[in-house]
């Protein structure tokens, strides 16, 4: 069943299970939390069996998920952490993991691995590149100021600022923007017809060689002429004594330079497409600015960009009354868990000032998300720059959406605005 689609509606948890499996139905949001509601209410551990898939549990309640994840003795990462096709999975099984990063590991790997630059995301850590942030969020806005009165925020925005930030981090030259840019839209728009360089399998496997040959030289280099950036620093690393694999290395270079892009600036762009669909929000965050940081984890809950990770029972296990049984896999769906009526009063609405605000987005528990500080770093810089300078901002033509299983959100976000 295709989510093309906006007027259907879904009224078994089977089809709502199905559609889960259809990158359509990321792009639609309407469908999507119907999909979810349904089968909350209904069906919260829900088995998937959809053509082309290998079955699965849905897991879409707030505390069942955060169960699932605190509970890593039995469910683990390995042998797949996302939700994929069963061809990727038959190709997964044949020649391995193209990439084996965090998010492929478990305890005690996982730990001695996260250890290596865990320093770098903390408050002490980010010290160092808060200014580098500031002037980043500044030169994003300035570049606003200087288009037209019109821009498409994805574009010209949202996929610029927090890549800059990444490549900061890591120490490389900005002359690599659009090399990195490119390829990390080709790994994580793989489902979208408009972001994916190819629809096969074996094409997808050639992004994560683009990238490889890319961060081998830069392994190299760090590791002939260290400096004091986070490159370096993977780059000679070591885990019990030994310095880490090439494999190892170049997994951390790909983590990093994708995932602590793509979902900020999902978040960036989605967290103003609330505030401009919410106007009597974006007005008192302008009025109240102190607001901001329980703004930007509204922004993430209601955009939560991650939409999946897989986990793999190592062992017959009973959740809500349902039996999950050894190597059964369980997908847990971070946008239900962070619509959860039992969690959040008016999960629909979108409040700048909601307090308590126990999101998911980043995860729980051990595999929490590592560059999470950071994120929110970036998003309150970025926003506290732009909405002071604000004298009007408006629609200039419909947003569009990723199709996406995995991490995503606004592809397009057309605008027309003022700026003091």
């Amino acid at each position: 069943m295709s989510a093309a689609s906006t007027t259907m509606t879904v009224q078994r948890p089977e089809e709502a299970g199905r559609l889960l499996t259809d990158p359509a139905t990321y792009a639609d949001e309407r469908l999507l939390h119907e999909v979810f509601t349904l089968l909350r209410r209904e069906s919260p551990v829900h088995r998937v069996e959809a053509p082309g898939f290998n079955p699965f549990w849905a897991i879409t309640k707030h505390a069942d998920l955060t169960e699932v994840e605190a509970r890593n003795d039995v469910f683990i990462n390995a042998p797949r952490p996302i939700l994929q096709s069963a061809e990727a999975d038959h190709l997964r099984a044949q020649r391995g993991s193209p990439i084996r990063s965090l998010v492929h590991m478990d305890e005690p790997e996982h730990r001695a691995h996260r250890a290596i630059t865990q320093a770098w995301f903390q408050p002490r850590g980010l010290a160092r590149i808060h200014e580098r942030v500031g002037h980043l969020a500044r030169s994003a806005v300035a570049r606003m100021a200087e288009m037209p009165g019109e821009c498409d925020v994805v574009r010209d925005v949202a996929m610029h600022y927090p890549l800059q930030v990444i490549l900061s981090v890591l120490g490389l030259p900005e002359s690599d923007f659009e090399r990195m840019l490119g390829l990390t839209q080709q790994m994580f728009g793989e489902q979208d017809p408009e972001l994916r360089r190819s629809a096969s399998a074996e094409e997808r496997l050639a992004v994560f060689e683009d990238f490889f040959a890319y961060f081998s030289q830069l392994a190299a280099d760090r590791r002939r002429t260290p400096t004091e950036d986070l490159a370096s620093v993977i780059a000679n690393a070591k885990v019990d004594g030994r310095p880490l694999d090439d494999m190892a290395v170049m997994s951390y270079y790909v983590l990093i330079a994708t995932a602590g892009h793509d979902t900020t600036s999902s978040t960036l762009s989605g967290g103003l497409l609330a505030l401009l669909e919410h106007p009597d929000q974006l007005a008192r965050l302008r009025a109240e600015p102190e607001l901001l940081p329980t703004a930007v984890d509204e922004m993430l809950r209601w955009v939560s960009p991650v939409k999946q990770f897989v986990r793999t029972a190592t062992e017959d296990y009973t959740l809500r009354g349902v039996t999950i049984r050894a190597g059964e896999a369980v997908t847990l769906c971070y946008p239900s868990a962070n619509r959860d009526e039992e969690v959040f009063e008016r999960p629909d609405e979108f409040d700048v000032a909601r307090r308590p605000n126990r999101h998911r987005a980043f995860g729980s528990g051990i595999h929490a998300c590592l560059g999470a500080q950071l994120a929110r770093m970036e998003l309150r810089e970025f926003f506290g720059e732009l909405l002071p300078r604000l004298a009007s901002i408006e629609l200039a033509g419909p947003p569009a959406r990723v199709h996406t299983l995995f991490v995503g959100g606004l592809k397009r976000l057309p605008v027309r605005y003022e700026l003091r």
